[in-house]
């Protein structure tokens, strides 16, 4: 009896934290192979993540490349270098929630807000946990006197949670939808960015500008900023360790981030 033949796959794209990196936030020994594999057979991998671009291509080192990149959430997406498509949120949403959270900082809040610029991510508060925390994301990061003084395009405004961005953040922001995306994008990370900008976005301009279609794409993610991606791809998979809802959307269930479950799915479907 023949094995099925493998699906055309020309697209993979993958989230990072709790997806392709393990509990260690570390990438395991066996992607380097398997990703220059993919490279031979002309498929293109896609970091999709909430990290800074600047961020993404340093895990990457030299296969950066030839890779294309979702950046920030779906609001920046790159491919060999070059730019593909940007959205940014106006600076007057940026600043009015700068201030929003200087007004629960002072009421007692465990919180912090990331301005998330095209040049470079920029934080006011200096706590050293919250530093350690943003510079795992963010390559580009600058520690400013006063966020309202900054300027630059912002693609999203990051606000982190110490406790959880769910329950703590969600219902003071959750205000500004529909007019802007506000999406749970971790256990302690919330984003605020434009209305159409979500991986799934950021997913579509790269299949038109490679021409790959949904049927030749795959996706792998854990978390609910990974929901929207989940709808462009026929080939999509949640990781064991994912959130209900990104299971109920997917088509497939890959093993957890710890079980190197991205890349023992890759090589199972592609028979590599």
């Amino acid at each position: 009896m023949t094995s099925p033949a493998a699906p055309d796959i020309r697209l993979i794209a993958c989230d990072m934290d709790g997806t392709l990196l393990d509990d260690q936030h570390a990438i395991h020994d066996e992607f380097w192979p398997l990703v220059d594999a993919l490279h031979r057979r002309g498929i293109v991998f896609c970091p999709a993540s909430g990290r800074q671009y600047h961020n993404l291509r340093d895990c990457f080192g030299p296969q950066a490349g030839e890779m294309a990149f979702i950046a920030e959430n779906g609001c920046l997406v790159m491919h060999e270098g070059r730019e593909l498509s940007s959205d940014c949120v106006p600076r007057e949403l940026a600043r009015a929630q700068v201030l929003r959270i200087r007004e629960l900082q002072q009421a007692g809040a465990p919180v912090g807000v990331v301005l998330c610029g095209k040049g470079a991510a920029r934080i006011e508060r200096t706590h050293p946990r919250f530093v350690e925390e943003v510079a795992r994301y963010y390559l580009r990061l600058e520690i400013v006197d006063d966020l309202l003084a900054v300027e630059d395009d912002f693609l999203k405004i990051a606000l982190h949670d110490s406790v959880s961005s769910e329950q703590g953040l969600l219902p003071a922001f959750e205000a500004l939808r529909p007019d802007y995306q506000v999406v749970v994008s971790g256990q302690h990370w919330l984003d605020i960015m434009p209305p159409g900008a979500n991986k799934g976005s950021g997913l579509r301009h790269l299949q038109q500008a490679l021409g790959v279609t949904r049927e030749q794409t795959m996706v792998f993610g854990d978390f609910l900023n990974d929901l929207e991606m989940m709808d462009e791809a026929l080939h999509s998979y949640a990781m064991a360790n994912a959130h209900p809802e990104l299971k109920a959307r997917a088509r497939h269930l890959a093993p957890a981030n710890t079980e190197n479950g991205v890349v023992r799915t890759i090589r199972s479907v592609l028979g590599l």
